[in-house]
């Protein structure tokens, strides 16, 4: 049976009221994830690591799939964006082989792409964790991301 406009409207008010508690309910754990994404060796190192054509620059992806866990876990009865997947998938798929250096950048470039977009919803979900009871009604840029990352937008 499909649903009206006004159900549609509803079920994704409630899903966003959903989101807005998870991230009031999660804030702590949330910031203390994105702090040590911006810590030293979660941040710095990792590009450095990228610049220097070091192997070590596959570590990052592990930060995205913990990042990523996180975020999925928001709003889990919600399907996520699938051009996030899409970067995600690109970016944590690859390994590091004797032919990486050869064709380092087309090889490490979505395994920061992956980073920087999974750690870019994590900074909006930290910044509008508690920001606001409800949804609101104009949407601040970073909120709308959150809402296209779930569906919502």
């Amino acid at each position: 049976m499909k649903l009206s406009y006004s159900e549609r409207q509803e079920q994704r008010r409630i899903a966003e009221l959903r989101l807005t508690e998870n991230l009031i309910a999660n804030k702590q754990s949330l910031e203390k994830l994105l702090a040590s994404r911006n810590d030293h060796w979660g941040y710095e190192d990792p590009i450095y690591r990228f610049y220097h054509q070091s192997f070590k620059v596959f570590i990052v992806q592990e930060s995205t799939e913990e990042i990523v866990s996180a975020l999925r876990s928001l709003l889990p009865e919600q399907p996520i964006n699938e051009w996030f997947e899409k970067i995600i998938e690109d970016g944590i798929s690859r390994t590091f082989t004797d032919q990486t250096n050869e064709n380092w950048l087309a090889e490490t470039r979505p395994v920061l792409e992956a980073f920087f977009h999974a750690k870019y919803f994590l900074e909006m979900a930290v910044r509008y964790a508690g920001k606001f009871e409800e949804p609101p009604t104009i949407l601040p840029s970073g909120w709308a991301s959150l809402l296209y990352l779930y569906g919502l937008r």
